[in-house]
């Protein structure tokens, strides 16, 4: 006799397999053995350079993985510490690189301790999901999974979703609603770092540092300027809140900032006097804004070249340190090493005349344009250089190397995020010259024998954004070397232009 209803429940399941093709198949743990995956860590707040969240949150996807048979690389561990997944405009950088492995293809397993780890908007669910219409993907969490090609899953996540996005809009009203309060109460707003002169709940002085603070203030009404006061306080030892040297640009902070005065702000706006106690009365902070407002017009009075675009922007570094080079206006514009504003052992003055340099570097594109063919070409693959791709494996393996030290305790947890961070940074750099780029588009008219007539127009229409991008596409670096100081005329030979590998 023919059981009618275990042949239907037979059929619905068909059905239901064929509706889902392959995604209830990979539901299998053999299968999934040996599999590459990503784990993504974040945490929205914390309170110091502790990041214990994060280390916890990566220990539990460590053995989620283990468990499943996955298999984690080191480049694949992505951390977004101290970043909300809630705020629309807060950028994400983990977040990203994750996005860009599952598009390329490089995981098809993202693991995190929770759903809301990964995401509390919508709009970045259904990023993830779009991308899973085109390459299977499971999300793997502490208690469940999701395969995002099942409409169940799909559905369900959707709601977790949801409900976070309400509870982290929730508690942001929340935390308005309390800073109006303390706004009403003329309480400083809570959180964030200790303010100079204050101690951390804002309400009462650090005489030691209240006086640095009234010593700044009458430094600079007496005509020393912010890069001086901050040399004479790191010439005697004094650092900032959190240890660092002073800079020109840290006192010009606090000479704008209202606090010190006593002065409460509201959303941009003053309200009145302050519940704290005020360490410039204020007299002395009228006659400071008065000077600010003198001395910057008096500056770009004696600096007419603030206005010019530097060529070179994004492209230029310094060969001393490794640093980025800056344009600095002045009556002859110069390239100054990013880190001339510092006031430590990081400090460095290479700089070198801008319109030379730039003239010379255009002058390389110039001629380089003139030999080059694009005829057919719709794009250009910038391969990976021999010298990268030691960098990238010297530092792959200093990152395990580094993981073995923090796992034998040898290093803390803060010392090996740090070093971490710099040597991800190493690889990102190292790969970025991988980009494919849209020759056509950037090089659109300017390759040929007709090139110089082509890069004069430009010049004639001050079309700097799109001759700074050819620089950019042709050059990966340009990099200045040390003045000889044999004369005072201007040393071509510490110019080196590294190409980009066409």
């Amino acid at each position: 006799m023919v059981d009618k209803g275990k042949d239907a429940e037979r059929l619905a399941y068909l059905r239901g397999l064929g509706a889902r093709g392959r995604s209830l198949a990979r539901r299998s743990r053999m299968e999934w053995e040996g599999e590459p995956a990503a784990i993504y860590c974040r945490i929205s707040h914390t309170a110091d350079e502790d990041q214990t969240g994060v280390d916890r949150q990566e220990v539990i996807c460590r053995k989620t993985a283990e468990h499943l048979g996955l298999v984690v690389a080191p480049e694949h561990v992505l951390v977004d510490n101290n970043r909300s997944a809630w705020s629309r405009s807060r950028k994400r950088p983990g977040w990203d690189t994750m996005l860009e492995l599952v598009r390329r293809r490089e995981v098809r397993h993202l693991i995190a301790y929770h759903p809301d780890r990964l995401m509390r908007q919508p709009k970045d669910l259904e990023a993830l999901l779009d991308l899973a219409d085109e390459w299977e993907i499971t999300v793997h969490g502490q208690a469940n999974r999701r395969d995002l090609s099942d409409p169940d899953d799909r559905f369900f996540l959707r709601l977790e979703v949801a409900h976070a996005c309400r509870t982290s809009d929730d508690t942001s009203r929340r935390m308005a609603d309390d800073r109006a309060d303390r706004a009403h109460d003329r309480l400083p707003r809570a959180g964030g770092p200790r303010r100079f002169g204050y101690s951390p709940n804002g309400l009462t002085l650090v005489p030691a540092e209240a006086t640095i603070v009234e010593e700044v203030f009458a430094a600079y009404i007496d005509g020393m300027s912010p890069y001086k006061i901050a040399r004479m306080l790191n010439d005697r030892g004094s650092r900032r809140v959190r240890g660092g040297a002073w800079s020109a640009t840290a006192i010009r902070e606090m000479l704008d900032n209202p606090y010190v005065a006593g002065i409460h702000m509201f959303r941009g706006e003053e309200i009145g006097d302050g519940a704290w106690p005020a360490i410039i009365d204020r007299g002395m902070w009228d006659e400071v804004r008065q000077a600010r407002t003198v001395r910057a017009a008096r500056w770009h009075a004696e600096h007419p070249g603030e206005g010019r675009y530097y060529l070179l922007r994004g492209l230029i570094t310094c060969g001393k340190c490794g640093a980025r080079m800056v344009g600095q206006a002045g009556v002859t514009p110069r390239y100054v090493c990013s880190r001339t504003t510092l006031e430590d052992s990081a400090r460095c003055l290479r700089s070198i005349r801008a319109d030379k340099t730039e003239s010379f570097v255009a002058d390389a594109a110039v001629t380089l344009l003139e030999t080059l063919d694009l005829t057919g070409a719709a794009n250009v693959v910038l391969s990976l250089s021999q010298a990268a791709q030691e960098a990238i494996s010297k530092a792959e393996q200093d990152i395990r190397d580094l993981r073995v030290m923090w796992q034998n305790k040898e290093i803390t947890t803060v010392e090996f995020r740090e070093m971490r961070a710099t040597r991800e940074k190493e690889i990102r750099t190292a790969r970025g010259s991988t980009r494919r780029r849209p020759a056509g588009k950037v090089l659109d008219g300017m390759a040929g024998p007709n090139a110089r007539a082509s890069w004069t127009r430009l010049e004639q229409a001050q079309d700097y954004e799109r001759m700074n991008a050819i620089l950019r596409f042709l050059f990966a670096t340009v990099t200045i070397g040390e003045w000889t100081h044999v004369s005072r005329t201007f040393e071509y030979t510490r110019i080196s232009i590294t190409p980009a590998e066409l």
